[in-house]
């Protein structure tokens, strides 16, 4: 269909408001605290998939040195990770032009605490502001020019020096949603 005929979507997830997602990764674990309270349509759309196993064996697709790394295409999941590192179209199209097959509203103009901090996870998108679905990135480094167009939906609280190792081509063995006390 994609990004524009895509339906809007609401996740049934609930959010409870101490999630936490734990990204098992080729270059180790990653912990990220999930902020259900200023983004609950990302938190509950991200759960959602983590849960499903939508995220297990994709491939970072996107490495921009001092800026981010960014996975959740599902094109990437039957790829050769040197075939995405190399930024070659696998069988189901182009790592970073995949996505669940509908779009989540935009929570940026709405989230108080939309910033883009070392270490922020956030959603991916196209043009559209309403466009995000299931790729997001890691900020390498404060990108606060990214505020006010993209929505931040956690922050890294454990394995910050793993996602300075990430590169394009390294797997997401896994994403599972852990609830803290």
């Amino acid at each position: 269909m994609g990004f524009f005929q895509d339906p809007l979507y609401t996740p049934a997830y609930t959010v409870v408001g101490d999630e936490v997602a734990v990204f098992t990764t080729s270059k180790g674990v990653i912990r990220a605290r999930l902020d259900g309270e200023g983004a609950p349509i990302h938190v509950a759309n991200f759960c959602e998939l983590a849960e499903s196993g939508f995220y297990d064996d994709l491939k970072f697709h996107r490495y921009v040195p001092g800026f981010v790394i960014q996975g959740g295409c599902p094109n990437t999941r039957s790829m050769d990770p040197a075939d995405v590192a190399a930024g070659k179209a696998g069988e189901d199209g182009m790592p970073g032009t995949g996505g669940p097959g509908y779009r989540i509203k935009q929570e940026y103009s709405t989230n108080p605490r939309n910033s883009h901090e070392d270490g922020a996870l956030a959603m991916a998108r196209s043009q559209n502001p309403d466009s995000a679905g299931s790729q997001f990135y890691f900020c390498l480094g404060p990108q606060h020019m990214l505020d006010s167009g993209y929505t931040v939906f956690g922050q890294t609280v454990e394995g910050r020096d793993v996602v300075e190792k990430l590169r394009a081509g390294d797997v997401i063995e896994s994403i599972r949603i852990e609830h803290i006390a």
